[in-house]
């Protein structure tokens, strides 16, 4: 059986008899993802791995409680973990960038023009984003930028698929107005 045949959950029991091997590939499996997210929703590097090494901690002293019978997966109870640690550090500093939209572009793939273009509105994305309510902008992290289904997402953030949905609508909506206003503020800037 290949290691991708395992699923997440089968590793749970593994690393909840001990096994470290088992723990080294969810580790493997769920870091980077978690890890850009985390920082997604911090808008820090250090503090995001901070939170990604309590995660896999309380991965591994809540593996022998994993019931195999349980309806959530683990991705999304691991999804949820992480953003409620990310909560936890983001109520401890003073409110500062908490998304970190722009990934790291090389040359090679874009204009100098377009790299430019694109940092701008990713701030001003990253902005508006940290202009939402923390439950609209963390539906529309999981939903959008995690491409969690809303399903998912609602797990993950504890709520209904109908606040979900909700949150998100909201979100969008808040989203296009403060992007528009930012729009028509530097048209009138320029002209």
């Amino acid at each position: 059986m290949g290691t991708d045949a395992i699923t997440d959950e089968d590793l749970m029991l593994r690393i909840g008899e001990g096994d470290q091997t088992a723990y080294g590939m969810l580790v493997d499996r769920h870091l980077s993802l978690n890890l850009g997210y985390a920082n997604k929703l911090l808008g820090n590097a250090a503090e995001a791995e901070e939170v990604m090494q309590e995660a896999f901690i309380r991965v591994w002293k809540h593996a022998s409680r994993w019931d195999p019978a349980r309806k959530t997966k683990f991705t999304t109870w691991f999804y949820r973990v992480v953003t409620n640690l990310c909560y936890d550090v983001g109520r401890k500093r003073k409110p500062q960038e908490r998304v970190e939209i722009l990934e790291t572009i090389s040359s090679d793939e874009i204009s100098a023009d377009n790299v430019i273009a694109v940092d701008q509105r990713s701030r001003q994305v990253k902005k508006a984003l940290e202009d939402l309510p923390k439950r609209q902008s963390t539906a529309i992290m999981l939903c959008y930028f995690q491409e969690l289904s809303n399903r998912e997402a609602a797990e993950v953030m504890d709520v209904s698929v109908n606040a979900l949905e909700s949150y998100l609508v909201r979100g969008r909506r808040k989203l296009a107005v403060i992007l528009s206003e930012d729009k028509a503020s530097l048209l009138k800037e320029i002209g």
